[in-house]
């Protein structure tokens, strides 16, 4: 059964490397970088505009793409009393269907993290939404609800954003943060719990332990290593690797901060997660058993660290990143800077995305700066403006762009 679940896992992930579908926060293999060799480079509000979608709210969920349906989250309103599940028409931006969870109980957020704020994900068979303590639900991409379950309460100062991924016949998910806080796999099928792994030391707000603020955000990744899957997760002070048949921790590696808003980057056989909220940036190699900080870790940052929210890319042996108002290029295995682009009064909220030689870094400002993946400098190709400020993620898909913004979903496609 394990072999044959593993063999499932391979081919799905597989799969999806090949398809134009971005069908999870930070796209198909959950790295930010897309399989296509090229993607839209200039646009702005009156040019190369496939259509934009009016939204109800602002929000910091990202699109995904699934064949000829585009999937979003909204809350209806300010109090995430209505939480929705969005389905576009690719074609036209029109809104094909609209699945939406009441949920009256108070729940803390920050007003920079409105509800809503978790990304769906999708396979050929369902899209998967979490709705923090409003729930967890799966649909058919008619819109039919195949099924949902309550996970409990989730509560913290800042609220949830954390995303499902789908591998396999499994749905992964990191629930938190919070004084309960678990990394979990449901049966894609029918919702049931197949493992739920707590994780200890979680707070509401600040640590009994270190006095600080405490939680993360981060989604899980899944990683091949020694040719087998297991599933990372950033969490405070360490990334753990799960077994995705049982759940248990496989291995782990200590040393960032007690934030985690990022996602755990994979590539050239190793890892980098960069802390938020000024906390350590950590390097380590993938695999071993138990904790494997004094054997795999390859550097731990120690200098003053500006906040980090966005996740970064690896191409080649080089790692891409944002913080605050800056871009930076450094060696992924050293940490040794190759340059640093600095915009004054930009800061960058959203992950890298990258496709073909191009990366694209979208600031708060509705902003999105396309520059070269080259580690001999900074090379700017365009700065394209959508007028609407934005905290979230880009998907690229079959030669289209796509950016939820304050006020608006976007296509963009050159043409």
């Amino acid at each position: 059964m394990r072999l044959k679940l593993l063999a499932l896992m391979v081919l799905t992930i597989s799969g999806f490397a090949a398809a134009d579908n971005w069908p999870f926060f930070r796209g198909v293999n959950r790295d930010g970088i897309s399989k296509e060799t090229s993607a839209p480079t200039n646009w702005g509000v009156e040019k190369n505009i496939k259509w934009r979608a009016p939204l109800p709210t602002p929000g910091n969920s990202s699109p995904i793409v699934w064949g000829d349906q585009v999937y979003l989250t909204s809350a209806e309103n300010s109090r995430g009393t209505e939480r929705s599940l969005y389905c576009f028409n690719r074609a036209d931006g029109k809104v094909k269907w609209v699945k939406t969870v009441r949920y009256e109980k108070k729940e803390l957020t920050h007003e920079t993290n409105p509800y809503s704020a978790s990304s769906p994900a999708a396979e050929a068979k369902r899209v998967v939404v979490w709705h923090g303590s409003a729930g967890i639900y799966c649909y058919d991409h008619s819109g039919a609800e195949l099924w949902h379950r309550d996970l409990g309460t989730f509560n913290h100062i800042w609220g949830y954003a954390s995303s499902p991924v789908i591998v396999g016949d499994r749905v992964f998910m990191n629930c938190g943060p919070g004084n309960r806080t678990f990394v979990t796999a449901l049966d894609a099928n029918d919702g049931h719990t197949i493992w739920e792994t707590p994780e200890a030391g979680g707070a509401d707000d600040k640590s009994a332990e270190t006095k600080s603020w405490i939680g993360s955000w981060s989604s899980p990744v899944p990683a091949m290593v020694d040719g087998k899957q297991q599933i990372l997760v950033a969490l405070p002070r360490h990334v753990n690797a799960y077994d995705p048949v049982d759940g248990k921790v496989i291995w782990f590696c200590e040393g960032n901060g007690d934030l985690s808003y990022t996602d755990p980057i994979v590539g050239q056989g190793m890892a980098v997660y960069l802390s938020g909220f000024g906390g350590p940036g950590i390097a380590f190699k993938l695999g071993g058993s138990g904790n494997v900080t004094s054997t795999n870790r390859l550097w731990r940052e120690t200098a003053k660290i500006p906040q980090r929210i966005g996740s970064g890319v690896i191409i080649a042996a080089n790692l891409y990143f944002v913080s605050d108002g800056l871009i930076q290029c450094v060696e992924a295995a050293s940490n040794k800077e190759r340059w640093r682009q600095k915009f004054d009064r930009e800061f960058f909220w959203a992950s890298l995305v990258a496709a073909g030689d191009k990366i694209y870094a979208t600031m708060q400002s509705g902003n999105t700066v396309v520059f070269a993946a080259d580690p001999t400098g900074f090379k700017q190709i365009a700065k394209n403006s959508l007028g609407e400020r934005t905290n979230s993620t880009p998907a690229i898909s079959n030669g289209q762009f796509f950016l939820r913004t304050a006020g608006h979903l976007w296509c963009v496609e050159e043409k």
